[in-house]
């Protein structure tokens, strides 16, 4: 397959990973902050990134060791593609925020790559080359962050592969995220996960997600709101946030549907109506602020959607 010359540029969205029931299963996207990735042809046979800049903190130029890096160069094996690719990246997702930094970026690479095609692929054939860049920033290769981000809406990974379920969001919802002034780095918050849980949380766990599903499809708020919890993980990875529990009661005691984690943390995400989100923001953000933490309040629609094509790299 060629590369045809010229460029593209790609925005490609935070999310939040697990949305408390499907621990690397489930996610959905945010429509800010996001990462923003150039892509251009090059002329030799490599993938290299030019420039980081941004919210980028100590991120590797190494495209073998950047999620975006790596993605490319997964893309251009898998393809054939004769030709490098020059790239340029803008983090607009902070490190170790658990709002999918390293997913966007790899997300954002291969879809404007995808651009450049002569033959573009179908944008769900994109998803493993996505994910080979997660893995090498994290170890792992969840497709949580990976899917919405690159699909958008909510999204459900089968265990046998495909193109992830979209689940219907009832209406009227909103997601308020709320991102703390620390980082969590994810590759060593995976290590430190017991793998030995018990049978009775993995099945109370199970049924939890199944409700959840059905509360979806169905619009049953009151399900939901029932079935949004964390019985496997949240209990393990809270306990490094400062004042995890005091801004998730804040949230639940002023109408919050759901309340937990956002992928490792350690920012912390909740689902509620439209006419109560200002006030859960409000109320997670002091609750923080109680622990000695600032933090950045996004509200948005959980339906968002996922990457897209820019006009020019003028962000950049």
């Amino acid at each position: 397959m060629d590369l045809n010359r010229g460029g593209a540029v790609a925005y490609a969205p935070a999310a939040v990973g697990n949305v408390a029931v499907g621990f690397d299963l489930l996610g959905h996207a945010i429509e800010a902050p996001g990462d923003i990735v150039s892509v251009r042809h090059a002329d030799h046979d490599q993938v290299v990134i030019d420039e980081i800049t941004g919210v980028a903190g100590e991120l590797p130029l190494l495209a073998e060791e950047n999620s975006a890096g790596a993605a490319l160069i997964a893309m251009r094996e898998g393809l054939g593609l004769v030709g490098g690719f020059s790239v340029r990246i803008k983090k607009g997702i902070p490190l170790g925020s658990g709002m999918g930094g390293s997913g966007a970026s790899a997300v954002a690479a291969v879809y404007a790559a995808n651009d450049l095609l002569d033959e573009p692929l179908a944008v769900a054939d994109l998803l493993p080359f996505a994910l080979a860049g997660e893995a090498a920033a994290t170890g792992a290769a969840p497709i949580d962050n990976v899917a919405p981000q690159l699909l958008g809406g909510l999204r459900l990974a089968h265990p046998d592969g495909g193109t992830p379920i979209a689940l219907p969001v009832p209406q009227d919802l909103q997601c308020v995220l709320v991102h703390p002034d620390c980082k969590i780095e994810t590759r060593r918050s995976r290590a430190g996960l017991n793998q030995n849980i018990p049978l009775a949380l993995v099945t109370r766990q199970s049924a939890l997600l199944a409700a959840f599903v059905s509360a979806c499809h169905q619009g049953d708020i009151d399900l939901l709101s029932r079935s949004l919890r964390d019985v496997l993980i949240e209990p393990q990875r809270s306990v490094d946030i400062p004042g995890f529990a005091d801004v998730q009661r804040a949230a639940m005691e002023n109408s919050a549907l759901g309340c937990s984690l956002s992928g490792s943390g350690p920012s912390v995400f909740a689902w509620c109506r439209r006419s109560d989100a200002k006030t859960v923001a409000a109320v997670m953000r002091a609750a923080f602020e109680r622990s000695g933490l600032a933090s950045s309040v996004y509200i948005s629609a959980i339906d968002a959607p996922g990457v897209r094509l820019l006009e020019n790299d003028n962000n950049l």
